[in-house]
């Protein structure tokens, strides 16, 4: 903790960084009730946005700037950059508001307008890119930058940076298994793959029978923000196509009826991936006699205000 002052001449980093650690992680499991319901088999998905930032991305991006001050890699002349598709660049902005770090983020100009706005609020420095070229293009906008301005940036590179999974390692592995030790099934969808590799990775530890099964779009065109088609997308380098028992696909229709089932039977307002992870889990429990299946909601519908107008009417 010294390092901490010493980087910043700000004696009060060290509790900064203690009080906002304590507003990640430890979310609500969510029991499924009416959309789904069969003797023997149950299925639970983590509410991820009860927490800063509200989606499963603060999480990663806490474990990240964490880290890199502790290492001495963000200081506090340099700013912290990354690419992402809206809800890492919302928990980097957060927490970068709450420790007085700038932000610099690439971003996909076709992120929602609440992103965008929610971004801009938070003091970010945003960085449009094609909305052809998804988060993929993000990236290679955010590595050119790192490489020509080493001295401004640091470069968080999340779908590299082993920091993301090992918060998931650390912190959502075990609070599922402590809350369901009778866990038979993991679910999750793959975007940076830090939520699947890094929960996987623990809960196989702590009890190898435990299946895990991965969930990707069906297409490289699809609709679900975040999530990639490995076939076609840049494979980030924290993957490890070694962790999955089984790979799942979903079809964006599926994941937008399951959006309007969810609300309609639950009373749950899903975003489109925690939707397509509900819709995966409920498959793979359908094949079950007997299980605990348990996913992630990375957030809910809160950014996606068009969609909420199509499911309340």
């Amino acid at each position: 903790m010294k390092l901490l002052t010493k980087l910043y001449h700000d004696k009060s980093l060290p509790e900064k960084i203690r009080a906002v650690g304590k507003q990640v992680g430890d979310t609500p499991l969510y029991t499924v009730k009416q959309l789904f319901n069969k003797p023997g088999v149950t299925v639970h998905a983590k509410m991820e946005w009860q927490q800063l930032s509200g989606s499963v991305k603060a999480r990663a991006a806490f474990n990240i700037f964490r880290s890199a001050i502790e290492e001495g890699r963000l200081t506090g002349k340099k700013a912290l950059l990354d690419a992402t598709s809206g809800n890492t660049g919302i928990a980097y902005a957060t927490i970068g508001k709450l420790l007085n770090i700038p932000v610099t983020l690439c971003l996909p100009e076709n992120a929602s307008k609440e992103r965008k706005e929610i971004l801009e609020s938070l003091g970010a420095n945003i960085i449009y890119t094609s909305r052809l070229e998804g988060t993929d293009g993000a990236q290679q906008e955010a590595r050119r930058l790192a490489l020509e301005n080493p001295d401004k940036y640091y470069y968080a590179d999340q779908y590299k940076n082993e920091n993301n999974w090992k918060a998931h390692y650390h912190s959502t592995g075990f609070e599922i298994f402590n809350a369901l030790p009778g866990i038979t099934h993991f679910v999750a969808g793959l975007g940076t793959t830090g939520t699947f590799i890094g929960t996987g990775r623990r809960l196989k530890e702590l009890n190898a029978a435990i299946q895990l099964v991965s969930l990707q779009p069906d297409t490289a065109l699809h609709g679900l923000e975040g999530w990639k088609h490995m076939e076609t997308a840049v494979v980030p380098k924290i993957y490890d196509d070694t962790v999955a028992d089984e790979n799942l696909e979903l079809s964006t229709e599926e994941a937008y009826e399951m959006m309007d089932a969810a609300y309609k039977q639950e009373g749950l307002l899903l975003s489109p991936s925690s939707a397509a992870n509900l819709a995966g889990a409920i498959s793979v429990a359908k094949q079950l006699t007997k299980g605990i299946v348990v996913t992630v909601f990375p957030d809910n519908a809160d950014k996606y205000s068009e969609v909420i107008k199509k499911i309340i009417r």
